[in-house]
């Protein structure tokens, strides 16, 4: 990310912005779905958590490209950004936290777990957000 970009989305805390400060969680879910259909449930998911959170989010973007999606959510001056994977027998989620949300990582990735296993399960049925 440049200097300009940083300024304009962290205002005065763009000098103390350092990727090298950032915190990554990887989370693996095994499914037995297509990968169409782990696809769609996945960004089903997404655009639904988007929607229900689009008031406490400065600013989001998903862009898929095939089976893989960038996400970025900047909230509260911090930039949180993920990268998905579906692949045939899984999906693999990673997700890279600013050293502010550090602390958080591990209810974080239990989270993430069980909100990607719900979605994947056969028969699937996940309550609202």
């Amino acid at each position: 990310m440049d200097e300009e970009t940083r300024k304009i989305l962290f205002g005065q805390t763009a000098a103390f912005y350092d990727e090298r400060l950032m915190n990554s969680i990887v989370v693996s879910v095994p499914h037995r779905l297509s990968v169409t259909e782990a696809h769609r449930r996945i960004e089903t998911m997404l655009e639904k958590l988007r929607s229900a959170y689009i008031d406490k989010i400065a600013y989001s973007e998903m862009t898929w490209s095939g089976d893989s999606a960038e996400l970025r959510v900047v909230a509260l001056a911090q930039e949180v950004k993920a990268h998905i994977d579906v692949f045939a027998e899984s999906i693999r989620i990673e997700v890279i936290l600013p050293w502010i949300l550090a602390g958080l990582a591990g209810p974080i990735q239990q989270r993430l777990t069980t909100a990607a296993s719900e979605t994947l399960a056969i028969g699937h049925t996940r309550k609202q957000p």
